[in-house]
C-alpha cells in the first residue's frame, strides 16, 4: 500500500482516486476550489467514442487565424506575447495533418470506449445515481458542405467498429418526434452516452468520504519540494503534506506546477461555456449543431447548451459575446427554442487543458520517479475521465496498463 496526493478534485482526480482506492491505497485529494464548479460540472456530459478526431486536426489553425478577430467564433486563439502560448501554438500547428489524425484516431477511439465501459461499471457497481443515458448523439447540419465532412467522419468511425450512420430528415423526424428542427440532414453515432456531471460528481464524492479518502478543499499547492528527482512534499498555503506517491490532475494549472519538476508541459486553458434550461425543449436525444460547434445535451430535468473553445489564459471570466452565440445557436438549428436573459445571464464557464496534439498527457515523466501525470484532455475529459483514473492506479500499483501509454506520454515531443 502505498500513501498518495492527488492534487486537483475534478472528474480525473476524483476518478483517480476511486481506483487508487480501490488498488488499496491510501489518497489524499488537495484542491484548491470548494469542488463544486469548473469544467468537470458545465461540460456537455458526453460519453462520445465517434470524438475520434483530434482537436488538432487539418484546417483547423487556418480556421484559428481566420476567427481570431471573431470573439462569436466556435474557436477562439487570443493573441499574446507569452513564451508558453507562442511554443504552444507552434506545436499546435505541426499538428494539425492527416498523418497525426491517422495516428490519434484508434488511440482516442480505445480510451473512449474503455472509460464509458467504466462508466457503466462504476454505476452498477457502487450502485451510483447518477443519470446515464444510451441514447446516441446526432451531428445536426445545416449546410451541404458540413454535412458531407460529417458522413466522411461517420464512414471512418464505422471502419474503426463503431455504430455510426448517415439519418434522412424523415428518420430524424422519427428519431427526435417532439421538436421542430431547421438542418439539411444529420448523422447517427448510436455508440455514444450521455449523463448530467453534476450527479456524477456528487455520488463519487459521497463514495470516497465514506472510504476513507481525504478531500482537502480551498487549499491551493503553492511548492512542491523535490530532491534526486523525487517529490518528498508539497506545501500548500494551510501546510506541508508527504506522501509516496504524487498524482497531477490539476486541468489547466498543471503546467504551472509541472514547471517545478523541471517539466515544461505544453498546455492551454481552453475556456468553455453553458446555458442550462429548465423550460420543456422536447429534446430527447443529444446533438452536436456542427456549424456552430454547440453541444445540446437533456440532462435529468434540463436541457444544456455548452460550446465554444477559448483559449485565452487561465480565468473565470465570463463573455457574454460567447454566451450569446450559444443561445442564438440554439434558436438557429431548434427554431422552437428561445433561451431567456435570465438563463443567459445564469451561464458558467470552465477551463479545460488543452494539449498541441489533442491527446492527454497520461503517465509518468523522466523528470519525477513518483508523480503521474494526468491532464491536457482538452473536450474529452468527461469522456475519457475513468479510463484515465484506471490507467493512473495501475501505473502506481505497478500493474501492466489496460492501454498502451506511449501515445500520451507527457514527455513525447512535438
Amino acid at each position: 500500500m502505498k500513501n498518495c496526493i492527488i492534487i486537483g478534485g475534478g472528474v480525473i482526480g476524483l476518478c483517480s482516486a476511486y481506483y487508487l482506492h480501490k488498488e488499496g491505497h491510501e489518497v489524499t485529494i488537495v484542491d484548491q476550489s470548494n469542488l463544486d464548479f469548473g469544467a468537470s460540472y458545465v461540460n456537455a456530459g458526453y460519453l462520445s467514442p465517434s470524438h475520434i478526431i483530434p482537436l488538432s486536426a487539418p484546417g483547423v489553425m487556418k480556421k484559428g487565424l481566420k476567427w481570431m478577430f471573431d470573439s462569436s467564433s466556435p474557436l477562439y486563439i487570443k493573441p499574446r506575447l507569452d513564451l508558453d502560448f507562442l511554443k504552444w501554438t507552434w506545436a499546435f500547428n505541426k499538428s494539425c495533418n492527416a498523418n497525426h489524425v491517422k495516428k490519434a484516431i484508434p488511440v482516442i477511439k480505445d480510451i473512449a470506449l474503455l472509460s464509458q465501459e467504466l462508466y457503466d461499471d462504476i454505476k452498477e457497481s457502487e450502485h451510483f445515481n447518477f443519470h446515464l443515458e444510451k441514447k446516441g448523439l446526432f451531428m445536426l447540419c445545416q449546410t451541404d458542405k458540413m454535412l458531407e465532412e460529417e458522413i466522411e467522419v461517420a464512414e471512418m468511425a464505422r471502419e474503426e467498429g463503431l455504430d455510426a450512420k448517415e439519418v434522412s430528415l424523415d428518420e430524424l423526424k422519427k428519431l427526435e418526434p417532439n421538436i421542430a428542427l431547421n438542418v439539411k440532414g444529420a448523422t447517427y453515432f448510436k455508440c455514444d452516452s450521455h449523463t448530467t456531471p453534476g450527479e456524477f460528481m456528487e455520488d463519487m464524492k459521497a463514495y470516497l468520504k465514506a472510504n476513507g479518502v481525504k478531500i482537502l478543499k480551498n487549499e491551493r499547492v503553492e511548492d512542491l519540494e523535490v530532491e534526486k528527482g523525487e517529490i518528498k512534499s508539497i506545501k500548500t498555503n494551510k501546510q506541508v503534506l508527504k506522501a509516496d506517491e504524487f498524482v497531477l490532475t490539476a486541468g489547466s494549472w498543471s503546467s504551472l506546477l509541472s514547471k517545478k519538476i523541471g517539466l515544461n508541459l505544453l498546455l492551454q486553458a481552453g475556456k468553455g461555456y453553458r446555458i442550462n434550461t429548465q423550460k420543456s425543449t422536447g429534446i430527447t436525444i443529444p446533438a452536436i449543431l456542427a456549424e456552430a460547434k454547440v453541444a445540446v445535451t437533456p440532462m435529468n430535468g434540463f436541457t444544456r447548451f455548452a460550446g465554444t473553445m477559448e483559449i485565452a489564459g487561465i480565468n473565470h471570466d465570463i463573455n457574454k459575446v460567447r454566451v450569446e452565440a450559444i443561445a442564438k445557436a440554439a434558436t438557429r438549428y431548434y427554431p422552437e427554442i428561445e433561451l431567456s436573459q435570465e438563463e443567459k445571464d445564469r451561464a458558467a464557464s470552465g477551463l479545460r487543458p488543452v494539449s498541441p496534439d489533442g491527446l492527454p498527457y497520461i503517465g509518468k515523466s523522466k523528470k519525477c520517479k513518483n508523480l503521474s501525470i494526468a491532464t491536457g484532455h482538452a473536450m474529452m475529459g468527461w469522456g475519457m475521465a475513468t479510463a484515465t483514473g484506471k490507467l493512473v492506479a495501475e501505473v502506481i500499483s505497478d500493474k501492466k496498463t489496460s492501454l498502451s501509454l506511449t501515445p500520451f506520454n507527457p514527455d513525447r515531443a512535438f
